[in-house]
């Protein structure tokens, strides 16, 4: 594939792609060390309904409506939960399992009977995402990438996901002493005067706002892999935090490249036509790492 041809059809979606698996990666390790990793399952099913029903208020797939329904759906899921834990008298855990998975159903029902045909809102797309779509239509080529004219008119999702990458970053950079204090010694983080409560609400807070960023371009097959597949990976690589995120970021990269890549061109690799969902194959890519990592990582016998 030449660069007139690469650039414009497939470097916005895979650096999308990248965005994405990095975004989710990095909050992941801290959720899998706390063994919070499903929260991240929980915000992508939690997140459609509220989508959904911004959609059909607003009439536009915009940024700002679905940040607000993906927030109105997690304040009426965490108002559920609790109201079922208490007057069922049952765990979390259950009732978690049950709001999440009520809410998400919800969310597909009313994609199935509201008018999306004018937009790229359905329940393929709420799952599997519309990342091979995401074209750059002014590109030429590689002298595009420093074209400012040209810069203008890349997919509206590469720079929200750039911007959205930026943002988690810093968060984990700024509270990166607190977050690491509180996620091995929550104990020992409060005998400090640290916050672990409000600390622990702006990590939830924070997947969400990326896992939010990433549904309309990927849908939640990549969300719920990216949040889980890399840090748990990186896990079985090492026991220091730090090297862990660099494993995590690697491996997201590594799943990101090699699932878009082998989507579209595996399939003609092995005598078929055509291609394969760049999300699901990005996902299964990382379920591959994991499985590797598992099998080869020199952590494995001692990773909990």
């Amino acid at each position: 594939m030449t660069g007139s041809e690469f650039v414009p059809l497939s470097l916005p979606p895979l650096l999308i792609g990248i965005c994405v698996a990095i975004a989710c990666a990095l909050p992941g390790n801290f959720l899998v060390l706390r063994r919070q990793a499903l929260i991240g399952d929980a915000i992508s099913h939690v997140v459609l309904p509220g989508i959904v029903v911004a959609f059909l208020i607003s009439g536009v797939v915009a940024t700002l409506p679905m940040l607000l329904g993906a927030a109105g759906a997690a304040v009426v899921a965490v108002a559920a939960i609790e109201l079922i834990r208490r007057l069922g008298k049952i765990e979390p855990g259950a009732a978690m399992g049950v709001v999440f998975t009520t809410m998400f159903a919800g969310g597909v029902l009313l994609l199935e009977k509201s008018d999306t045909s004018s937009v790229h809102l359905d329940v393929e797309h709420a799952l599997f995402g519309n990342l091979e779509s995401l074209i750059w239509l002014d590109a030429t080529g590689w002298s595009s990438v420093s074209d400012i004219d040209a810069l203008a008119g890349l997919p509206v999702e590469l720079p929200r996901m750039a911007i959205t990458l930026i943002g988690v970053a810093l968060f984990i950079a700024i509270f990166w002493r607190p977050l690491k204090i509180s996620t091995f010694d929550e104990g020992f983080a409060r005998t400090m005067g640290m916050r672990t409560g409000p600390l622990g609400l702006a990590l939830v807070i924070v997947s969400a706002i990326a896992a939010v960023a990433a549904f309309d371009a990927v849908g939640s097959i990549i969300v719920i892999a990216m949040f889980i597949c890399p840090p748990a990976a990186a896990r079985l690589m090492t026991n220091r935090l730090e090297t862990q995120i660099a494993w995590s970021v690697a491996f997201a990269i590594l799943a990101a490249i090699s699932g878009y890549m082998i989507a579209g061109y595996g399939p003609l690799w092995i005598g078929f036509h055509g291609s394969v969902s760049a999300a699901g194959m990005i996902a299964t890519m990382s379920g591959v790492i994991l499985g590797i990592a598992a099998l080869k990582g020199p952590h494995r016998q001692r990773a909990t």
